[in-house]
């Protein structure tokens, strides 16, 4: 199929993606989410759960980077470059996770405070704003310690703390969407409320909700480093807050082992990086007014 025979959203799909690739910011973040994300997909196939394990480590304690160990070893005598990895798949699947969850429920929230602009919609902005008014973190710190350790209370208050900012936007951009001709057509033609929700306004806001959740996995993430490393999170589960929890419990800045707790910080920040170029790449695209600023 030729380019002028394509269907529009073909063609839109492939201007985008022209676009996109031709930002270098972008291609940076989507290489080093690639690099994080295959190397978290295929841990199982070279790491095993004997070099997770406390009892069966064979390198020495805390010992510098060799041949054998190219980040050093952890108080136990494990491999930090194997833990690094391993944590990897927890701390990317809860703050993705969490960022989804945010993202449908700031969406919900956005489209119907925008649509319902009488009490419902004042409604739910002072929800929003009463969220935003509270510090996330110790909201985040509370939720956590309430629902107990693991991954599962830290995914929920991420999700419960993080998802004000999108519907904000959401709100304000169905706003602007249901100001338009358009909209008044459908409603001449006799839409509901939910169909013009659903087929006209959704769709016009979709570009925000795609740019408002690569965004806030960043801070999903970040997050969920603070609370694993407040010790919130499971203990026996290997993640980038843990190794930091770890590695501030064993002494490790006091005994010069910087190997251990340089290693997960750097991560965090790189793939905390990835997320926020790919971000901004994304919006640049889908708001050309950031051209012009």
């Amino acid at each position: 199929m030729s380019a002028l025979t394509a269907p529009p959203r073909i063609g839109r799909a492939r201007r985008f993606a022209g676009q996109f690739f031709r930002m270098p910011t972008a291609i940076a973040g989507v290489a080093i989410l690639g690099v994080f994300t295959i190397a978290a997909l295929t841990a199982p196939l070279y790491i095993h759960s004997s070099d997770l394990d406390v009892t069966q480590a064979t390198g020495g304690q805390l010992a510098p980077p060799s041949r054998h160990y190219p980040l050093g070893t952890d108080q136990p005598g494990r491999s930090v470059l194997l833990l690094l990895i391993w944590g990897a798949r927890a701390s990317l699947a809860i703050g993705v996770i969490a960022t989804l969850l945010a993202v449908v429920l700031g969406s919900a929230i956005g489209l119907l405070a925008g649509h319902y602009q009488r009490w419902l919609g004042r409604g739910l902005m002072h929800l929003t704003d009463w969220f935003i008014a509270v510090p996330s973190l110790p909201l985040a710190i509370s939720l956590a310690a309430v629902l107990g350790q693991g991954a599962t209370s830290i995914t929920i208050a991420i999700a419960i703390t993080s998802w004000t900012a999108t519907a904000r936007l959401i709100r304000a951009q169905t706003l602007t969407v249901e100001a338009r001709p358009f909209i008044e057509r459908a409603r001449a033609l006799g839409a509901g409320n939910v169909q013009i929700m659903v087929r006209h306004v959704l769709p016009n806001v979709a570009p925000l909700i795609l740019v408002s959740t690569t965004l806030t996995v960043a801070g999903a993430i970040l997050a969920e480093t603070t609370l694993t490393f407040l010790g919130l999170g499971n203990p026996t589960e290997v993640s980038w807050g843990t190794m930091i929890n770890e590695a501030y419990t064993g002494s490790a800045v006091s005994r010069g082992a910087w190997w251990y707790l340089l290693p997960p910080g750097i991560a965090i920040v790189v793939v905390v990086l990835g997320f926020t170029m790919t971000g901004r790449a994304i919006e640049h695209i889908l708001d050309p007014r950031m051209a012009t600023r």
